[in-house]
């Protein structure tokens, strides 16, 4: 099975670029990758994206935090395009659980994208939530877990485990830290890694020789020595 890469940004550059790239299956946003890229209107910089990113799935986040006002901007995102998921985190500011919320628009055919998951029981109930029916995302923050010193990979290979069976239900890996997750991503078979830029560009070094890696270091060094004019 092939672990699919999405973009995680919000700049329209870089979308606008990866959009024509192979490599790059998707993407993924969030309000703080809106307000780094110096969106203004949150609808607006989405449907300027959208005219640049028509088919590829791109996810749009609601920023609201009261159940009833998720639902409005829900339905608001969702009319956007085809193309489009719905991001809900799996939790308000309040930790109230969005069960309500993701069973309503699922039921609906609404494609989600549920966002924040850190254990495997908000995975576990995220999943119960969901119409097996209609595409759905659960996206699991690896990187915010090992930053906590939390091993990511059981509550991943387990949820992997529970969504098996359902083609439209996949498990993303989020908050990735380093090239290596990509790896670690294909080898337990996780549906879709999203990533920043910068670490998609590190992929293409993949394959590398250590001697390669070695002279490519070394050449380094080298250059940022002369550049500095240094001496003993």
């Amino acid at each position: 099975m092939k672990t699919k890469i999405f973009c995680d940004s919000a700049d329209y550059k870089t979308i606008k670029f990866f959009n024509n790239k192979s490599i790059v299956d998707g993407f993924t946003t969030n309000p703080s990758l809106m307000r780094l890229s110096g969106a203004k209107n949150y609808k607006d910089y989405s449907l300027k994206i959208l005219k640049v990113c028509k088919k590829k799935p791109i996810s749009f986040e609601v920023f609201a935090d009261k159940p009833e006002e998720i639902l409005k901007q829900a339905y608001k995102i969702n009319n956007w395009g085809r193309n489009v998921y719905v991001k809900i985190p799996v939790v308000n500011s309040k930790g109230i659980f969005m069960g309500p919320a993701i069973k309503q628009l699922s039921s609906q055919g609404i494609k989600l994208n549920i966002t924040a998951v850190y254990s495997l029981e908000q995975a576990k109930k995220t999943f119960k939530c969901l119409d097996k029916k209609t595409k759905s995302i659960i996206s699991i923050f690896a990187g915010r877990m090992a930053d906590k010193g939390k091993d990511p990979l059981p509550i991943f290979k387990k949820s992997i485990s529970m969504v098996k069976k359902y083609k439209n239900i996949e498990i993303l890996w989020a908050s990735t830290r380093e090239a290596y997750n990509f790896t670690q991503a294909k080898q337990i078979g996780c549906n879709i890694i999203t990533m920043p830029p910068k670490i998609i560009y590190q992929i293409n070094s993949f394959g590398k020789s250590s001697s390669q890696l070695t002279l490519e270091t070394v050449k380094g060094f080298l250059a940022d020595s002369k550049k500095s004019n240094f001496k003993i």
